[in-house]
């Protein structure tokens, strides 16, 4: 998706262009795009005879998407509970944690 969220709309072939030594063969990222499409992360528009992929979410909603989802199944649905764990192991200072209140007060007015 990365590839996507970068360069926007591609075919296969272009998507490959993107992908560093040793690159895998076409078929493979074709079943890896395919899947992406099944999940609902591209969508396909016919041109010619093959396919123009587009990305059908940003990479802001993804994250959002999945933090949530981990939010949800790790944490009993409570985002205080992840802040928590970052305080408790020190992967966040009282610094940042005065940043992040004062950012959500920000956000309310």
């Amino acid at each position: 998706m990365n590839i996507f969220w970068k360069n926007g709309e591609m075919f296969i072939r272009d998507v490959l262009n993107h992908i560093p030594e040793p690159k895998p063969n076409y078929n493979t990222v074709a079943t890896q795009i395919k899947f992406l499409e099944d999940k609902g992360f591209l969508t396909r528009k016919p041109v010619s005879n093959t396919y123009l992929y587009c990305p059908a979410i940003s990479e802001k909603e993804y994250s959002g998407s999945t933090i949530s989802t981990v939010v949800k199944n790790y944490y009993n649905n409570s985002y205080m509970s992840v802040v928590s764990q970052f305080v408790e192991e020190e992967k966040m200072d009282i610094e940042e944690l005065k940043a992040l209140i004062a950012q959500i007060e920000n956000k309310r007015r």
